[in-house]
């Protein structure tokens, strides 16, 4: 049986699932982060099949989203996105320091992983935290101030009296730039990451990403397994159930198994 646990660390909400037996242990960690307007019970499915395979999951909420709205539109929240974002990052290592305190956490095994804005942050908690063992990028880019730069170009000309000073976008992009992997894919450090992305996405380009994926290949041919790009060809801003599933094999075969990793395909029978 796999149990959900409702719970708040320092005010922010968080949904802890973990099968049942396994409470009290010692285990691997996943951080599983939710996308842009979504919220921390829409990826349930994700920590349900993780769980079951004997990690302990957690699903934060994300700033002004869920239970911490604060009844913002979708267009208002917008204005917030790398906001929301660069909190979320910082929020995930009072979370783990947390857990980690309470003698959960395996501390050589932590996986972090997310959808759109989720994957957005994933790859940019990459750059901030060594802890973080193995990430799973789902329709994310690692291109931070090439993505705001696109989202401020869209609003410009979505709303002709959208205007801000110039100086406080460049202050924006500078304020991004520690966060950009793209810029600094040395941080990676051969950590096993793994990207899905639908190629007809029409909110986060697909081949900036897949572009970053290219270039980072070098750094990984002593571990080429390391690293991994599933393309769906027919897919826009919805991840699959190959998806899914290969996010839940990912991190079975680096965090439950040998550290050396094997490639793992889809599991038979789910």
């Amino acid at each position: 049986m796999i149990e959900i646990r409702k719970e708040k660390v320092n005010d922010i909400p968080l949904l802890h699932v973990v099968k049942n037996g396994n409470e009290d242990k010692m285990l691997p960690l996943i951080f599983f982060v939710h996308g842009f307007t979504s919220a921390k019970e829409h990826n349930l499915h994700y920590a349900y099949l993780l769980a079951e395979k004997g990690f302990r999951v957690l699903l934060p909420e994300a700033l002004y989203h869920g239970e911490r709205s604060n009844g913002q539109s979708n267009e208002k929240l917008m204005f917030h996105f790398w906001d929301i974002v660069i909190n979320t990052i910082a929020e995930l290592e009072v979370i783990k320091n947390h857990f980690f305190n309470r003698g959960l956490v395996d501390s050589e095994k932590i996986g972090l992983a997310g959808t759109s804005m989720g994957g957005i942050i994933t790859l940019g908690a990459l750059t901030q935290f060594e802890w973080v063992n193995t990430a799973v990028s789902l329709m994310g880019s690692p291109h931070y101030v090439a993505f705001a730069r696109a989202q401020i170009n869209h609003l410009q000309k979505a709303d002709s009296s959208f205007s801000f000073p110039d100086e406080e976008i460049e202050e924006l992009y500078s304020g991004l730039e520690k966060y950009d992997i793209s810029h600094q894919p040395e941080k990676l450090k051969e950590r096993p990451l793994m990207f899905w992305h639908g190629k007809k996405d029409p909110v986060v380009p697909f081949q900036p990403t897949y572009s970053f994926y290219q270039n980072i290949k070098k750094d990984y041919e002593k571990n080429p397994s390391k690293l991994k790009f599933i393309i769906d060809e027919d897919a826009d801003h919805k991840v699959s159930r190959e998806g899914l599933l290969e996010t839940v094999a990912w991190f079975e075969n680096y965090l439950l198994r040998s550290n050396k990793g094997r490639n793992v395909s889809l599991y038979a029978g789910l």
